[in-house]
């Protein structure tokens, strides 16, 4: 695959002492490590619950099993800036965290083959000391890619980059599906083979993020930062603190129902893997579609504005999905998921990297990162523990969990959303304009072009 890279043109816009060369290479090996880390999360993002099922995993483990890792995650994030700031390099911190992340993947896939008995304690276990090395490494890779690619450019870098990643997710989620189904009769097996091509992927992950360059910056300088505990303290008071809470809590809510789809999908509606996998790819379809698409939106309208409408989007999934079970009805709902949380990831994604100054990058990354994954791990233990005490909706506890979740979300957008500013000097434009202008001939000017030449007749753009 060639993949080139046309953001950057003139020396000014190398935002570092790396030649244009350097920074070029930089990027295209981010989006071929990217690309490598992809195949790993697409063979196994979607398939520990299903693992864990295999084991006889309880709704309580389950729970259990997004909680503590994540939780872990958490904790994992504040002590990352400090020891990357001790090795003085944030790339020689990296590449021994994603090698130990490659390596914890042996161990979880010969569970089966070592322990006769609490298995899934043991992949409890493993999965929290995986997501620990994983996560620990995102403060200073995020603050190295902030050093990399241009303010100007970042939607539209990031939209490509996780356009590319999100298609080679889904490709291979999908080459997992098939490997269990043909493999019905020996799951271990299946997971065996899984859980080899992770380990290879991430290995080839590793080679590509140690071709890539460091830029100095003075987000690599240990002098001129705040304390993580000052930065605490502005979480209710700040503009990028209250920014930071919305997606802590909106991960919080999502993830009180996140767990619960696997089992909903494999045990309550007793859906094949191969048509598992199909509705997990949906999503991942529209992700591939969007990207690119929210990328543009954002570096021409600004993160907020983004964030402000996919934030008001995402409640309705978990919604939609206690409407109807019908398959088709659920692949609606997983393309609008899809297309929702691509725009909110994004333009979160770019905020956090806008917002703040340089000196303060990692830690603020850090302490981002900290209070999504404390949310996501107390949102699952908050479902695992909900599920059994909820009165059953059309037959099933966890479709009432689905609609709490939803009903939470709606209400952290709409107390957080008015409070947080842009910080980019971006134009005034309006949500529907943003979404149904004619940006480089999006489809749904294409399939309704005759209506929209219509309106264009009244109003100037």
């Amino acid at each position: 695959m060639s993949v080139h890279i046309h953001f950057l043109h003139r020396p000014h816009d190398v935002p570092s002492k790396l030649s244009e060369e350097q920074v070029h290479k930089s990027l295209r090996n981010s989006i071929f490590d990217g690309s490598a880390y992809s195949v790993m999360l697409g063979l196994t993002q979607n398939y520990i619950t299903p693992f864990a099922l295999a084991m006889k995993a309880t709704t309580q483990q389950i729970g259990l099993l997004t909680g503590v890792p994540n939780f872990t995650m958490a904790a994992a994030q504040f002590v990352a800036p400090a020891l990357s700031e001790r090795i003085g390099s944030r790339k020689r911190f990296i590449l021994p965290m994603v090698l130990m992340h490659a390596l914890m993947w042996l161990p979880i896939l010969l569970i089966p083959y070592l322990f006769q008995t609490h298995q899934v304690w043991w992949l409890i276990a493993l999965m929290t000391l995986s997501t620990a090395f994983d996560s620990a490494l995102n403060p200073a890779w995020g603050s190295m890619m902030a050093d990399l690619v241009p303010t100007q450019m970042r939607g539209r870098y990031f939209g490509l980059r996780n356009r590319i990643t999100a298609f080679i997710s889904m490709a291979f989620s999908y080459a997992a599906g098939g490997i269990l189904q043909l493999l019905t009769g020996n799951t271990n097996l299946a997971f065996t083979i899984i859980f080899i091509g992770a380990i290879g992927s991430r290995l080839v992950s590793f080679y590509f993020l140690s071709k890539m360059y460091e830029p100095l910056s003075p987000a690599t300088e240990k002098r001129g930062h705040d304390s993580m505990l000052k930065m605490a303290r502005g979480l209710f008071s700040t503009n990028i603190g209250t920014f930071i809470m919305l997606c802590a809590l909106m991960n919080f809510t999502t993830t009180i129902a996140g767990p619960f789809f696997a089992p909903y999908m494999l045990r309550d509606l007793n859906l094949s893997y191969i048509v598992y996998t199909v509705l997990n790819s949906a999503a991942g379809l529209a992700t591939v579609g969007s990207m690119t698409w929210w990328g543009k939106r954002i570096d021409r309208a600004g993160s907020i504005k983004v964030l402000k409408i996919t934030s008001l989007f995402v409640p309705f999934v978990p919604l939609g999905w206690a409407l109807n079970h019908s398959l088709w009805w659920l692949v609606i709902m997983q393309l609008f998921s899809g297309f929702a949380w691509a725009g909110f990831q994004l333009s979160s994604g770019v905020f956090i990297f806008d917002a703040a100054l340089p000196q303060n990058r990692t830690r603020y990354i850090a302490l981002y990162n900290s209070l999504i994954y404390l949310g996501v791990s107390v949102g699952a233990l908050v479902g695992g523990v909900l599920a059994p005490l909820l009165p059953p909706f059309m037959g099933s506890h966890l479709l009432s969990v689905f609609i709490v979740s939803g009903v939470a979300r709606l209400a952290v957008a709409l107390f957080f959303l008015p409070r947080i500013k842009e910080v980019r000097k971006v134009p005034q434009i309006e949500a529907s304009e943003l979404l149904f202008s004619d940006f480089q001939r999006p489809w749904i000017n294409q399939a309704f072009g005759y209506v929209t030449n219509h309106f264009r007749r009244h109003k100037t753009h």
